[in-house]
């Protein structure tokens, strides 16, 4: 571990680090408590709760916020001005598109504690999220999905579909490359193809 300096501010640690392998604003605050993995670099105003566990080789944008019991995989990119509240979980490979919006809670109250009600979000490997898209809580967002910008998702998305609009639908099917497939669920800029099994889509891995 190289050199870094650090100065509490309410069981808190700003930080900044020197000769490692995170890059960490100065300003950005995080708990003590946080997992950080090697390689990630935290930009401006982040807060990132205690308990939050983010992998190796993020990019976290400007204005995030992370809050307890969150988990980031490896290789995420988090874009400026999301809040990631308790209970997302998100796998290796996943993008999050400027002020997308996630929640926890399906009918919060200010004046109603319902913090044994909250609902987990899982986005899986490779998925993407879009600018200002919604997520409500309590749905899984399929391997390699891609949610339209301003979309918002009600229900689960299969992988690789493409979903958009409010509610979300389905208008598609993407590759791993993100690309839109054909008819023949072929992708025509890395030669991917797929097929649907048990009515789900499949990469068909080459021999």
């Amino acid at each position: 571990m190289g050199q870094k300096n650090i100065f509490q501010i309410n069981n808190h640690l700003r930080v900044k680090m020197e000769n490692t392998s995170k890059k960490i604003h100065p300003s950005a605050i995080i708990d003590k408590e946080a997992i950080i993995g090697d390689n990630t670099s935290i930009w401006q105003n982040c807060i990132i709760q205690g308990k939050a566990i983010i992998g190796n080789n993020c990019k976290i944008g400007a204005n995030v916020y992370i809050e307890d019991n969150v988990k980031i995989g490896n290789g995420v990119k988090i874009k400026n001005n999301i809040a990631i509240y308790s209970g997302v979980v998100c796998e290796d490979d996943v993008f999050l598109g400027p002020n997308c919006v996630f929640t926890n809670v399906i009918n919060p109250r200010s004046f109603i504690e319902r913090k044994a009600e909250f609902k987990s979000t899982l986005v899986k490997k490779g998925a993407t999220i879009g600018a200002n898209a919604t997520i409500i809580c309590g749905h899984v967002i399929g391997k390699y999905a891609m949610v339209g910008a301003g979309a918002v998702v009600t229900k689960d998305v299969p992988d690789f579909a493409l979903v958009a609009g409010n509610p979300a639908r389905i208008i598609g099917t993407v590759c791993v490359c993100g690309v839109k497939l054909d008819k023949d669920l072929c992708c025509n800029k890395c030669g991917r193809t797929y097929k649907i099994i048990n009515g789900n889509t499949c990469l068909v891995e080459k021999q």
